[in-house]
């Protein structure tokens, strides 16, 4: 009986792990299309989505069959039960990507006000926050959560680079006001994919410990 538990957990690992690296090409590949003007690729990443959703119901289904039909107590309750909190922050992080490649859509006709510098970087970190969390979860990981957590004030301080380098461009000139605006809004969205991966690791820390944001909750 647990060998079967075993095998359905390490099953639900592998589609974790499926799932991230989903999200991670959709956030890459969205921030490509903006650095390219690339209006193809970025109606591909929109496309996409529909592929993250579909992977998120499968993996609620699976995690849910287990708690039914398995019953687990203690660590392996926290397993499951963190797998289905990080499917609601990947399938927002899929959401986010779309919402970026939209942008890139309306962008894609335009000479960018200024070099894409920090954007790019802030992809790079979230890319890496959500890969080391999903690592974590699946190694059990707790100084790797912890490192992930701790990692999202980067991405914090490179959106804040990026919002005044905005301010400064609308001040030099308001016409910069609108491409301004979209990029700002890029930014915030990678930003906000930094707060999900971050959330996704304060979970991972509970699947190892029971405590959630210091509450010992299981």
């Amino acid at each position: 009986m647990r060998s079967r538990f075993d095998e359905q957990l390490a099953h639900l690992n592998l589609s974790l792990i499926e799932m991230g690296a989903l999200i991670e090409r959709a956030i890459s590949d969205a921030v490509r299309a903006l650095e390219h003007h690339d209006a193809e690729l970025a109606q591909q990443v929109i496309a996409g989505d529909s592929v993250v959703n579909d992977k998120e119901k499968d993996i609620e289904s699976a995690c849910l069959k287990l708690l039914l039909n398995q019953q687990p107590v203690a660590r392996d309750l926290r397993q499951i039960s963190t797998a289905l909190k990080m499917i609601t922050d990947m399938e927002r992080v899929g959401d986010h990507a779309a919402d970026i490649s939209e942008l890139c859509i309306l962008l894609s006709g335009q000479e960018y006000i200024t070099n894409l510098v920090h954007i790019p970087k802030m992809a790079d970190a979230t890319i890496k926050m959500l890969g080391d969390s999903i690592d974590a979860f699946v190694r059990k990981d707790l100084a790797l959560a912890e490192t992930v957590i701790a990692y999202d004030d980067n991405v914090d301080e490179l959106f804040d680079v990026v919002k005044r380098d905005m301010i400064e461009l609308i001040r030099e000139n308001v016409e910069n006001g609108e491409q301004a605006l979209d990029l700002l809004q890029i930014a915030k969205y990678l930003e906000r994919i930094g707060d999900h991966a971050q959330n996704i690791a304060e979970w991972v820390v509970f699947s190892i410990t029971g405590m959630h944001k210091n509450k010992q909750l299981l």
